[in-house]
């Protein structure tokens, strides 16, 4: 039936004078971009100006192609006019956009003169009016009622006690790099914080701790996510409904509103994160004039931000992983592009070796260098470094003792291996083997690490006002435990945990031993005189030596292998039947020294360098992190498994659950949580039906609109499995909190889904997309608000607040 001349609309055209047109600010053509004029510090001088476009004002397929403003140009013979759509080049996972004829405009295209009213201003500045609101709700939410909870919750105790490390520059050991600590202790010295509480679980802050401020300071980068999210979303191409509902999802998940209220690393974590992405999606949307100056700024934000998020936990590596698989793929479609020259190719090499790669290592390295400046003086974690580099802290006296070793000598010796301890003894016996006294090696000072250096069993022992003998390579010691009087001793039982080596034990006392008691010293190297046959004597610090069993030839190892906990979780140390003289777990220097007959040595003599120092601490933390296993003989109950976070099976209790206490429970808001998840199966799903019906030759999709699915829902599931499955593999005992920036990545894919199935479908007009959208923002919107409490804390005694339990695993009640 032809339509009523009620429902036809005739167009004709604008009459001369009527006003400017939305045609003339959003139809805007650009050069053709030629890679062959490319330089390699800036686009073709002939390039014109761009002007940028507000999405929300651009139809889903301007929204797809930002087209740039600029002059036609001709095809080499001249005889046609053509322009380029926006991706001229390869960008993360996606085609290269293929040539599209772009009608010619006037180069004289005159800009949006000022609002006269509040409505135009408005629509002028949409694009930054509604973050800015998003960003005040943020506000709210991670502000309101921040200081309700007067006490340390959860890991406050680890991370407000690492602060106060900083502004007493006192030096500690953690496993996590150190720049998110350092912004902690920033903000207590801007809270006015001097470092003297403690910051023990539980314990109530007193009217001189800053607690709130310091809260509010780190909830800033809760607050940071929001924003970065709408102009993520932006930058991906969404459309205005999807942006909108990718942004609340963040703003009202609860789990991230939990864990961004507290003197905690997590909300630094995810704002970085969500920054990283937000950079790359940047600078790919730049890549239609390579090598300008925007280019080189996102390329360069990328590389800043890689560098950040790395600096504050290594879950870091994940994000870069993603930008690592965008650049691959970038590169690869690069060179597939044969107008491309080699010389820019390989200056797109180059560009990327320096944002990527240098960039993000001199922030990690530089984190790392202020961390070694702020804290100079001795501390709780001096026994993780190098004797060398303890030297050099105030407060630390081994610069002070006597330089080089002698019999009758009390030392400490501590393994050189990274992730190695000081050798340690205690009353203690192994419950197997031999069950004689166990050997350690221990991370922290004590006088169980103190031994005397004394000859074997058949020679004079030492004369005090005799000449001194001083410790040379290849003398036979004997080592004597200081508090028990034991001998360290080894025999052919095999090792506790390390089979394949002999066990160490302490064995008899000053009067009752044998040859198996009996240690060769052997010195590797010398740190600054060098090898052994520079120099006779040992020195204190910087000799390296090890010690081989003189009946048995296996040589005394702590290779990181840690004790069940009837050895307290420390260090197992063996005695190794193989002689691998490059085996650092098998070197051994002098720490503390005490002998009332030598001079103090010099603090000149000992120097130790920023690298050296900067990979030995990165080995600890790693060596510190993998022991971070469950306990079978204890449970945890706060510990979750990761085939538990997708589908929300467990919360965490971040607190005590007593009736008279503010409680926190992180949890994160349902509909968010479980409406990820079946994004990215649905979205696996649909992709594999899309295919099947394109090998059928069906047509679901136009080749950009395709181009961009891909594009969209690539970096949502690579970003979403390089965050999740690493853990998955892990030996580590792990938490809910661990799956927070995984969850970001699956509401791109939710926002994505909705997208492609209700908001771009030609089959709903726009008053089903607005119904669509208003079922979901509702959906949102409410269950954040039933569940607001875990996050804001829950007052009186939790049974009065029923229906938080949705399933029966949560633990509320």
């Amino acid at each position: 039936m032809p339509p009523k001349p009620a429902d036809i609309a005739l167009d004709l055209g604008t009459p001369p004078g009527s006003g400017r047109t939305s045609e003339e600010y959003e139809q805007v053509a650009y050069p053709a971009h030629s890679t062959a004029n490319e330089s390699f510090w800036g686009p073709p001088r002939q390039q014109a100006a761009e002007e940028e476009l507000p999405l929300h004002y651009m139809n889903d397929e301007r929204a797809r192609r930002r087209v740039k403003p600029g002059a036609p140009t001709s095809r080499e013979n001249g005889d046609q006019q053509y322009e380029e759509a926006y991706h001229d080049e390869k960008g993360l996972l996606g085609d290269k956009a293929r040539p599209v004829h772009i009608p010619r405009v006037s180069k004289n295209i005159r800009r949006n003169p000022p609002a006269t009213n509040p409505t135009e201003f408005i629509q002028q500045n949409l694009e930054y009016i509604t973050p800015a609101i998003y960003t005040l709700l943020a506000c709210w939410t991670r502000f309101y009622e921040i200081g309700k909870a007067e006490y340390v919750v959860w890991d406050e105790a680890h991370f407000g006690k690492f602060g106060s490390h900083y502004l007493k520059r006192e030096f500690y050991f953690d496993v996590h790099p150190p720049l998110g600590k350092m912004l902690v202790a920033l903000a207590g010295a801007l809270a006015g914080y001097d470092g003297h509480f403690e910051f023990k679980s539980g314990s109530d802050y007193g009217d001189d701790v800053p607690f709130v401020a310091m809260r509010v300071i780190l909830a800033l980068f809760g607050v940071g996510m929001v924003p970065l999210a709408w102009f993520t979303s932006v930058e991906l191409g969404l459309s205005w409904r999807a942006c909108h509902l990718v942004t609340l999802m963040v703003l009202l998940d609860v789990a991230w509103l939990c864990i961004s209220r507290f003197i905690l690393l997590d909300a630094m974590l995810l704002f970085f994160t969500f920054s990283t992405v937000f950079c790359m999606t940047k600078f790919h949307n730049q890549q239609y004039q390579s090598f300008s100056i925007d280019w080189w700024i996102w390329l360069f934000m990328t590389g800043l931000s890689i560098g950040c998020v790395t600096s504050v936990k290594w879950v870091g590596l994940f994000v870069t992983l993603l930008v690592g698989a965008y650049t691959i793929e970038d590169l690869w479609e690069k060179f597939g592009d044969l107008r491309m020259p080699i010389r820019t190719y390989i200056n797109h090499w180059i560009a990327r070796g320096i944002c990527l790669i240098v960039v993000p290592a001199i922030v990690y390295m530089a984190s790392f260098k202020i961390h070694f400046l702020i804290l100079n003086h001795s501390g709780p974690g001096d026994a993780q470094m190098s004797s060398l580099f303890q030297a050099n802290l105030v407060g630390n006296d081994f610069a002070q003792n006597p330089l080089e070793v002698a019999f009758g000598s009390k030392v400490t010796l501590k393994n050189v291996g990274y992730g190695g301890g000081l050798l340690h003894s205690h009353v203690q016996t192994y419950p197997v083997g031999s069950e004689q006294q166990q050997i350690t090696c221990y991370h922290y000072k004590d006088n169980n690490n103190e031994w005397f250096i004394k000859q074997p069993w058949g020679e004079l022992p030492v004369d005090p006002n005799g000449e001194l003998r001083f410790l040379k390579n290849g003398d036979v010691v004997r080592l004597v435990h200081s508090a028990t009087t034991r001998n360290l001793h080894s025999h052919t039982m095999a090792a506790p945990i390390t089979k394949l080596n002999y066990e160490v034990s302490c064995y008899g006392n000053s009067t009752i031993g044998d040859s198996n008691d009996h240690w060769v010293v052997e010195v590797v190297d010398d740190l600054h005189r060098g090898s052994p046959d520079k120099f006779e004597r040992i020195h204190s610090l910087t000799t390296q030596m090890r010690f081989r069993h003189q009946t048995l030839g296996c040589y005394l190892r702590a290779a990181n292998a840690v004790l069940p906990q009837w050895g307290f979780k420390q260090i197992e140390v063996s005695c190794d039947k193989e002689n691998n003289r490059k085996d650092p777990h098998t070197y051994w220097n002098v720490e503390s020294h005490w002998n009332d007959r030598l001079p103090p040595g010099e603090q000149s003599l000992y120097k130790s360098p920023f690298f050296r120092d900067f990979w030995h601490l990165n080995i600890a933390m790693m060596t510190s992190n993998n022991a971070l296993v469950p306990d079978p003989d204890k449970e945890d109950v706060l510990a979750s498994k990761p085939i538990d976070w997708p589908v929300l099976r467990l919360g965490l209790r971040m607190c005590g659950w007593g009736d008279h206490q503010i409680k926190y429970y992180l949890l994160g808001t349902p509909i968010i949580w479980w409406g990820g998840t079946f994004s990215l199966i649905f979205a696996i799903f649909a992709l594999g039906v899309y295919l099947l019906r394109m090998q059928r030759r069906y047509v679901d999709f136009e080749p950009a609109e395709w181009e961009h699915a891909l594009y969209v829902g690539k970096v949502a599931i690579v970003g979403w499995a390089f965050h999740y499955l690493p853990f998955l593999v892990m030996g580590r005992v792990t938490y809910l909190h661990h799956y927070l920036p995984a969850l970001y990545f699956s509401v791109i894919m939710a926002g994505h889904m909705t997208d492609q199935f209700f908001f771009r479908s030609r089959r709903l007009q726009d008053r089903g997309k607005n119904i669509t959208f208003g079922i979901f923002a509702f959906a949102i919107i409410a269950t954040f608000w039933w569940f607001k409490g875990v996050a804001f804390g829950i007052e009186g005694p939790v049974a009065d607040h029923w229906g938080l339990r949705w399933r029966k695993s949560w633990n509320i009640y």
